[in-house]
């Protein structure tokens, strides 16, 4: 009885990290502009004032700058969160119909260097 009681927890505790791993790789954190979105590593995410119908509007030069929140075939959408097909067949993590992006200047988790940048690109927020 002992034995099955311990082995259940720990089957359900091994197969915890895959089933997170189809989940959004999204966190909320708090900053000093509010709480935002970030992806697993802490790096601020946001959105683009451009993007419309759940569709990404940055492209080329656009997204080496603005690297979008990648998607894998094998992920899962979930609540807020669905999974996009870019121009160039990628995929891509969207909150709320808005496509996630990371910015290029941000070197450390807690930056939030591109909030308003041309005054198109803003903080994703929860």
């Amino acid at each position: 009885m002992t034995f099955r009681s311990l082995t259940l927890p720990l089957a359900f505790a091994l197969s915890l990290p895959a089933a997170l791993a189809m989940a959004a790789p999204t966190m909320t954190a708090a900053s000093g502009k509010g709480n935002i979105l970030t992806d697993d590593a802490g790096m601020t995410l946001y959105i683009f004032d451009k993007d419309a119908n759940s569709r990404s509007a940055c492209n080329g030069d656009c997204a080496t700058k603005w690297p979008p929140l990648a998607a894998s075939t094998g992920d899962k959408p979930t609540g807020d969160y669905a999974i996009i097909a870019r121009d160039d067949g990628t995929l891509q993590w969207s909150y709320k119909g808005k496509p996630l992006y990371a910015w290029f200047k941000d070197a450390k988790p807690g930056d939030l260097t591109g909030d308003g940048v041309n005054g198109v690109w803003h903080l994703a927020r929860p």
